[in-house]
C-alpha cells in the first residue's frame, strides 16, 4: 500500500521522537532556561508507539527515525529498537542523536536492529561545543563517532548546522574531516523553530556560503548520489575524500515538493509538517488499529503544500508557524 497526500507526495517515513529531555542545551533547540519537560507518564510508552508504527507500516511506512531530545536518555531505548526492528514492513531502522552517550550503547543498538545514525555536531572546537551545547564535551561526540563507525552504525552522517559568527569559520576543517574519514557531513540552513529562538536573523547563512568555502579552499563539490538511499540533502563529494557533503536548505531552496515524512511528538501527536502547528493526538485510537490508520490518514490529508519559514524570499525574516521548540517536536 502507497501513503499518498493531496500533493501526490508518497509518505513512507516516521520520525519519533522518544523524549524531549536531553542532556545538552543547544542554543537553536531551546531557550536559556531549558524546556518544560513534559512527565515520564504523558509521553507514549514504548507499546503505543510500536502500536502507530504496526499500523503505520502496514499503510506503507517503511523508514523510521527515532529521534528527541536526546533518544539515547529515556530508559531502556534498545528494547524499543528491538521490537520496531522486527516490525513487518520496517525496512530502514535510523536514529539521530547527539552522539555524547553513544559509545555506551553503539554495539547494544547495532545488535537490536539499528541500521545508522546522524550525529549533530555543530563545531569541532571543544570550547566552542561547550558554548553552543551549554554543557557539552566535544570529546564524548567525537567518541561516540569512532563507536558508531566501529560497529557499523553507516553511513554516520553529521549534521551541522551553519551559523554566521559562530561556526561559518570551520567550513573548510568539516571539509577536511570527510576526506579523512568515511563521515557524511551534511550542512544544514539555521532554522527557527519555537519561539525561544531570537538569533535566528543575525546568524542565519544560506548554504551557498559552503559551496564558496570549498572552492575557494580547493575542494570542490562534485554531486553524488545520496550515501544510504533518498533524503533532502544535495550530495557531493569532494577531492581525495573518504565521506561525502552534504546540503540541506530547507529556507533558500526548500525541499517540500519531495517531502516524505510523517511526526510523531513524544506525547503522542501527529504532524505532518516539522514547521505548521498542526497536530492530532493518537491516544483516543489506540485501542482500534483501524481508527488509527484513518487518523494517519486524516493527518497526512491536512499537510500543506510547503512550510512558510521566509515565505516572502527574505531569509532575514521568518513567519511564526509553529511555538514548539525542535526538542519539543522532535529533529
Amino acid at each position: 500500500m502507497t501513503l499518498k497526500d493531496k500533493q501526490g507526495r508518497k509518505h513512507d517515513y516516521l520520525r519519533i521522537s522518544v523524549t524531549d529531555r536531553c542532556n545538552l542545551r543547544c542554543v537553536y533547540c531551546m531557550g536559556d532556561d531549558g524546556i518544560e519537560q513534559t512527565s515520564h507518564e504523558a509521553i507514549l510508552s514504548y507499546e503505543d508507539i510500536l502500536k502507530v508504527v504496526t499500523a503505520g507500516a502496514e499503510l506503507g511506512i517503511s523508514k523510521i527515525r527515532i529521534t528527541g531530545g536526546e533518544p539515547l536518555v529515556r530508559k531502556d531505548l534498545v528494547q524499543l529498537i528491538e521490537m520496531i526492528a522486527a516490525v513487518p514492513g520496517v525496512t530502514d531502522l535510523a536514529m539521530t542523536t547527539n552522539g555524547t552517550l553513544l559509545s555506551r550503547y553503539a554495539e547494544a543498538l547495532k545488535r537490536a536492529g539499528l541500521n545508522r545514525v546522524n550525529i549533530s555536531l555543530d563545531t569541532l572546537q571543544a570550547d566552542k561545543y561547550q558554548i553552543i551545547t551549554r554543557c557539552g564535551k566535544l570529546e564524548d561526540a567525537m567518541k561516540g563517532i569512532e563507536y558508531a563507525l566501529q560497529y557499523g552504525l553507516e553511513p554516520v552522517k553529521l549534521n551541522t548546522v551553519l551559523m554566521k559568527g559562530i561556526n561559518d569559520d570551520e567550513v573548510v576543517d568539516f571539509l577536511q574531516l570527510a576526506r579523512e574519514k568515511p563521515l557524511h557531513i551534511r550542512f544544514i540552513e539555521y532554522m527557527q523553530i519555537g519561539d525561544h529562538d531570537r538569533g535566528y536573523s543575525s546568524h542565519y547563512l544560506p548554504l551557498s556560503f559552503v559551496e564558496k568555502a570549498a572552492e575557494k579552499a580547493g575542494l570542490p563539490l562534485t554531486p553524488v548520489p545520496l550515501p544510504g538511499g533518498a533524503g533532502p540533502a544535495e550530495s557531493y563529494s569532494i577531492p581525495g575524500g573518504k565521506g561525502t557533503i552534504g546540503l540541506i536548505h530547507p529556507i533558500s531552496k526548500h525541499f517540500c515538493d519531495s517531502c516524505n515524512r510523517l511526526r510523531l511528538t513524544a506525547e503522542g501527536s501527529l504532524k505532518a509538517c516539522l514547521y505548521w502547528q498542526d497536530e492530532k493526538p493518537v491516544h483516543p485510537v489506540l485501542h482500534d488499529k483501524a481508527a488509527l490508520q484513518d487518523l494517519i490518514k486524516e493527518v497526512l490529508g491536512g499537510k500543506p503544500v510547503e512550510h512558510q519559514m521566509a515565505a516572502d524570499g527574505n531569509c532575514s525574516t521568518i513567519n511564526p508557524g509553529t511555538m514548539r521548540s525542535m526538542s519539543k517536536t522532535g529533529g
